[in-house]
């Protein structure tokens, strides 16, 4: 069984809540430490690196209160609860990724076309390696957060990070490379790296909050595992139009199956209700809905996704 289907709802918004505040720290301190690198040495990677640090900042902000708000019950406007917060805060973050590598290309080609000696590069090359360092800390501690969860938006902020990480590490050979070979201009050709590893990134963000807010299905896997579950009971048979779909900490499922026609309303229903607290047991956080079926007698179903036009 994957680890994040037996995380409830309260487990995971305990460890999102942690590695969020972690996050908003982490680049509260990249952001002081790399303002006073630029500063000092007037160095184009750095001011692309703090600029990629800054737009983390508010990611990681927005990323703080989504995770909160997210995890909210449902109430009586929001049936199914709150859990797509996640996912806009994760196109929030694409965006200011996008604006962020559009402000450092623009930065890199000016510093290319009119390269400038840096100064205190030691001090620079100095701070690149702390940032690399509290980066990989950060990142570590949400791929384990990441195992045990399915957050779209703990997904997204590594996703910056990561590309964080890339471009610290860019940057950082391209402030070393143009102070040690005195050459100009190639701490600004670094920074255009970073840009296009920003773009990348931020392409990748989009994808996967689109993903949950076009309710992809879940998993093969987990889909055939909610079958699984469900048929263990042999008065279960036959699941069909299996729907499920992941909003932030929850997951979402409905679905058909066939019981004997000439078995009682009370007994159908206490298999319905086993076969979810089944699925449960795997899925605590997930909301159920199972419609039982006359074997060989069901009616078409209709409605705008009727049974014979959805695929199983």
């Amino acid at each position: 069984m994957n680890a994040r289907h037996g995380m409830t709802s309260a487990d995971t918004l305990a460890l999102t809540r942690r590695v969020t505040l972690m996050s908003v720290a982490t680049a509260l301190v990249l952001v002081s430490i790399k303002m006073a690198a630029w500063i000092g040495s007037d160095s184009t990677a750095m001011l692309a690196s703090m600029a990629d640090s800054g737009l983390d900042l508010v990611a990681s902000l927005v990323t703080f209160f989504a995770v909160r708000y997210a995890a909210a019950p449902p109430d009586a406007e929001h049936r199914f609860g709150h859990g797509k917060a996640e996912a806009f805060a994760s196109l929030v973050q694409a965006g200011l990724v996008f604006a962020s590598a559009a402000l450092i290309a623009r930065e890199a080609v000016g510093d290319f076309l009119d390269p400038h000696p840096l100064q205190q590069e030691g001090w620079a090359v100095a701070v690149m390696a702390v940032s690399i360092g509290l980066t990989l800390m950060l990142l570590r501690a949400q791929s384990l957060v990441l195992r045990q969860t399915s957050s779209v938006a703990v997904s997204g902020d590594r996703a910056h990070y990561a590309s964080d990480l890339a471009s610290n590490v860019v940057a950082l050979i391209g402030i070393a490379a143009s102070a040690w070979l005195g050459v100009n201009g190639l701490d600004a050709a670094a920074a255009m790296v970073v840009a296009a590893l920003l773009l990348w990134s931020a392409i990748g963000v989009f994808r996967e909050a689109s993903s949950q807010l076009m309710d992809h299905e879940l998993s093969d896997e987990a889909r055939a595992e909610i079958v699984r579950l469900v048929t263990a009971d042999g008065r279960l048979a036959n699941v069909h139009q299996l729907r499920t779909r992941a909003s932030g900490p929850f997951v979402h499922m409905q679905m058909h199956v066939d019981l004997d026609p000439d078995v009682t309303l009370e007994a159908a229903h206490q298999a319905i209700v086993a076969a979810e607290n089944r699925i449960l047991e795997a899925f605590p956080a997930a909301d159920i809905l199972i419609h039982a079926d006359p074997q060989g007698r069901a009616e078409p179903h209709g409605g705008a996704f009727a049974e014979t036009h959805a695929p199983q």
